[in-house]
């Protein structure tokens, strides 16, 4: 017996096997109930999510503020935040990772003084 002759038999004997089965025992309704459930209402959910992110962020934000407040009642120095500004945050890694980009750094102009005139000497 030739391939196609035998799937021109099996094919339709699978086929109503399997409408058999989803038919007579439920099985077809409980698939279409579990997609239904799965489906839900995604909008509405990413917007209760986002609502819940606001509220949990705020929440933190308040949290932060209070506890600066009682750092500065706490110490004798004052305000000790003032004139301070907050590190944006830098998922990269490397030794520049953290670094705002308008940070100045560190003046090295006067590097040579400090070996004397002597730098390009020392340099080799």
């Amino acid at each position: 017996m030739k391939a196609s002759e035998f799937k021109k038999i099996l094919k339709p004997l699978v086929m109503q096997s399997v409408k058999e089965v989803l038919l007579q025992e439920g099985v077809l309704s409980n698939i279409v109930a579990e997609v239904a459930r799965g489906l839900g209402n995604p909008i509405v959910e990413q917007k209760q999510r986002k609502e819940e992110l606001r509220l949990k962020e705020e929440k933190l934000e308040r949290q932060k503020q209070e506890r600066i407040k009682r750092l500065n009642e706490s110490n004798k120095f004052g305000d000790v935040f003032s004139g301070t500004r907050e590190i944006t945050e830098n998922s990269s890694q490397g030794p520049l990772s953290g670094i705002t980009s308008d940070d100045g750094g560190v003046d090295i102009k006067d590097i040579e003084k400090l070996a004397n005139g002597k730098w390009k000497t020392l340099m080799g």
